[in-house]
């Protein structure tokens, strides 16, 4: 395999490679059912790791510059709201010849302000869903996932980029949810702090 999506390549491949004892494979083939299943997942895996928390453990970060889990749900509400499905009718709509607006990755902070994480999760949760419902009616084919649009920093991008990026964006934050809590006890595991990699 060549990491190929029709004629799109993608720069990873699935070819087999040795990883100690175990064999490993990387990457797979983009498709709209396997991007789906990941963005479908997202809410109710936030839920069961959000929900009915004690404030210690959400609004916390990990570090200067980086997100809590509050600010991570805060920032995921963003892009269902100006980022995906937005990017992806400007693609439909006119191409590269209408860059995207640029989107804000802070903007969460002032928009969340006195907001419970309850709350984020039940907004998330509707947007997604809605977002979904949208993605299904406009029934993509496949020679549609190399159609281009114009990102403001990044250049030319395809709709299948937009749609990959847009699931592993979904588990870049779930992983930095979990740092940021795992950081809230970082200093009580001790000499178990050599094993544990997240720290």
């Amino acid at each position: 395999m060549d990491g190929r999506v029709g004629k799109w390549a993608f720069a990873s491949s699935s070819e087999p490679v040795a990883h100690g004892k175990k064999e490993i494979v990387r990457g797979m083939d983009f498709s709209i059912e396997q991007t789906r299943a990941i963005l479908s997942r997202t809410p109710g895996v936030l839920r069961a790791m959000l929900a009915g928390l004690d404030d210690a453990w959400v609004v916390h970060n990990y570090g200067p510059d980086t997100f809590s889990a509050f600010d991570v749900v805060g920032h995921l509400i963003v892009g269902e709201r100006t980022d995906w499905m937005a990017r992806l009718r400007i693609i439909l709509e006119h191409g590269p010849d209408r860059p995207f607006d640029p989107f804000d990755r802070y903007a969460m902070y002032e928009q969340n302000r006195d907001r419970s994480m309850s709350d984020l999760l039940d907004e998330f949760e509707r947007l997604r869903n809605a977002n979904l419902v949208e993605l299904d009616r406009l029934d993509l084919a496949e020679d549609q996932f190399g159609l281009e649009g114009a990102h403001p920093a990044l250049g030319r991008v395809t709709l299948a980029n937009l749609l990959a990026t847009w699931a592993v964006h979904d588990l870049n934050h779930v992983a930095q949810i979990a740092k940021a809590m795992a950081y809230q006890y970082g200093p009580h595991v001790g000499l178990w702090r050599a094993y544990i990699s997240i720290l």
